[in-house]
């Protein structure tokens, strides 16, 4: 696997409320002052971008995106789209007005499920049809990108010449099985070109396969070593397929989802990783890992197998990764327990494996995007620039 000059790291929007302890009412609402407050202290502490989650109890990622992008000048707002409750020219033309009003910050996150239950509330069709899903969510980035770069003309206003509408090709005419439209037209033009970044996740088959056909960085969910190991090797499998298929050989970066606990000592990083669940009740426990195993999502599957495989080893899969958090915490929960060298090191092998965009967080969100900006991301770089020159990667490779 080639080494990455350049690794990005984000951080995570709190939408659904802050606090030290998972698995209770948060300590902190999720008030408009307090979001600014966590993206302005991650842009202040070197993360370049924040993920901004959806559904459930989650404020809407794209008001709060607007938001945090007004306030901000180089942090980008990650936000998701959710095919299938949104038509996708409109999903465009939003992403555009981000990119542009951004001055092309935006990053869009395509998200085919969540929970069952949470598309069941939003009325989606498809919500008990998993691989069904990715085959609409296909179509749906196919017309947002066919919106954002076969559009050369300004939708009709009173400072454009509607005619020249009349004049854009056939091709533009897009006929799939769940979305047709007759010239998907969107506007402003993106400040990014071709358009803004796609990122997808998911750990089926059918998810690894669309990451392949249509994504720029395929995010999972932090895992073992040897476990994100074997997913990249998969995809990249389904790479080759796919390049063998149809003779288009697509770039595709790989990203991670995980939480991060850093401390001066590892003693002390541990203590405060029990901390943050030393609140939860038994019944809360139950509830929580009642509906985790409901899920139909290969990924929360995989994160429910790795909780059970460990709880004998109090939730240890290897050094200064823990998975208690998972207990009551749906997603990426695996937690990067230690000392900032430790935590660095950690990621540095993950980035040898091949991951080049890391998404963090921590509880609470606040402080802990500016103790990790302070004490690990300064180490994790120069251990990954030692990295590089040992390697021979050239300082402009």
């Amino acid at each position: 696997m080639t080494l990455h000059k350049e690794i990005e790291f984000g951080w995570f929007l709190p939408t659904s409320g802050d606090g030290k302890y998972v698995g209770v009412a948060p300590e902190r609402e999720a008030t408009l002052d307090y979001l600014i407050d966590v993206a302005q202290t991650a842009e202040r502490s070197g993360f370049e971008f924040v993920l901004i989650p959806t559904g459930g109890a989650c404020l809407d990622a794209w008001v709060v995106g607007s938001a945090v992008m007004s306030q901000t000048t180089t942090l980008r707002p990650l936000v998701a789209v959710r095919p299938g409750l949104v038509a996708p020219v409109l999903a465009a033309r939003m992403g555009a007005a981000l990119d542009v009003l951004s001055g092309g910050r935006a990053m869009i996150n395509v998200v085919t499920g969540s929970s069952v239950q949470d598309l069941e509330e939003l009325g989606d069709p498809l919500a008990h049809a998993h691989d069904e899903r990715y085959e609409r969510a296909r179509e749906y980035v196919e017309v947002m990108q066919q919106a954002w770069t076969q559009t050369d003309v300004l939708a009709a206003s009173e400072f454009a010449d509607a005619s020249k509408n009349e004049k854009m090709k056939e091709s533009q005419l897009y006929q799939g099985k769940y979305y047709q439209f007759n010239r998907p037209v969107s506007s402003p033009l993106t400040v990014q070109k071709p358009h803004p970044p796609f990122y997808l996740g998911g750990s089926s088959p059918a998810a690894k396969r669309l990451a392949v056909e249509v994504a720029d960085t395929y995010l999972m969910w932090g895992e073992p070593h040897d476990w994100i190991r074997e997913q990249i090797s998969e995809i990249e499998t389904v790479r080759a397929e796919y390049t063998a298929e149809t003779g288009v050989d697509r770039p595709l970066r790989y990203g991670l989802r995980a939480q991060v606990l850093v401390r001066e000592t590892e003693e002390e990083a541990w203590a405060a990783a029990w901390e943050s669940i030393s609140k939860v009740s038994p019944e809360a426990i139950a509830k929580a890992q009642a509906s985790f195993a409901k899920t139909d999502a290969t990924n929360q599957q995989r994160q429910n197998d790795l909780r059970e495989l460990s709880k004998d080893q109090q939730f240890v899969v290897g050094p200064n990764l823990w998975t208690g958090l998972s207990l009551v915490r749906s997603g990426g929960a695996i937690l990067l327990v230690g000392t900032a060298d430790q935590v660095a090191d950690r990621l540095v092998e993950y980035a040898e494996l091949g991951v080049s965009s890391f998404i963090l967080s921590g509880y609470p969100h606040l402080e802990e995007a500016e103790t990790f900006g302070q004490a690990a991301l300064p180490l994790f770089r120069e251990k990954w620039q030692l990295k590089l020159q040992e390697a021979g990667v050239p300082s402009n490779a």
